[in-house]
C-alpha cells in the first residue's frame, strides 16, 4: 500500500500538476510584477520599489517606449540611468503636445 506522500510526489501523480514556485507570493496587484521584471530586466533588483512607483504612476505606454529604448541600446553604461532620462524625455515631450 502507497502512502499519500508517494502518491502526491509521483512524477505524474497530483502534485505535479500544481505549480510549486512561490515567486509571486508577496504580488497583490499586476503593476507590482510589472514593475519586478521590469527591475529585473534593468538589472536593478535593490531598486523594485522606484519601478513600483514609476510603473504606478505613470502610463504604461510612457514606461514601455523607455524600457524599449534601454532594450535597443546595446552599449549603455546604466541601463537604469538611461531608462530613468528616456522616460523623463517622454513625459516632457508628452507635456509639450499637450499643451500645443
Amino acid at each position: 500500500m502507497q502512502k499519500i506522500g508517494d502518491f502526491i510526489n509521483a512524477p505524474n501523480g497530483v502534485g505535479s500538476k500544481f505549480k510549486t514556485d512561490d515567486t509571486d507570493k508577496y504580488v497583490s496587484r499586476e503593476f507590482q510584477k510589472y514593475a519586478y521584471e521590469l527591475a529585473k530586466e534593468l538589472g536593478d533588483l535593490d531598486h523594485i520599489s522606484l519601478y513600483m512607483r514609476i510603473v504606478k504612476i505613470n502610463p504604461r505606454g510612457l514606461v514601455e517606449s523607455a524600457k524599449s529604448f534601454v532594450k535597443d541600446a546595446s552599449n549603455a553604461r546604466s541601463k537604469p540611468r538611461l531608462f530613468m532620462w528616456k522616460l523623463k524625455q517622454l513625459k516632457i515631450a508628452k507635456t509639450v503636445t499637450k499643451e500645443n
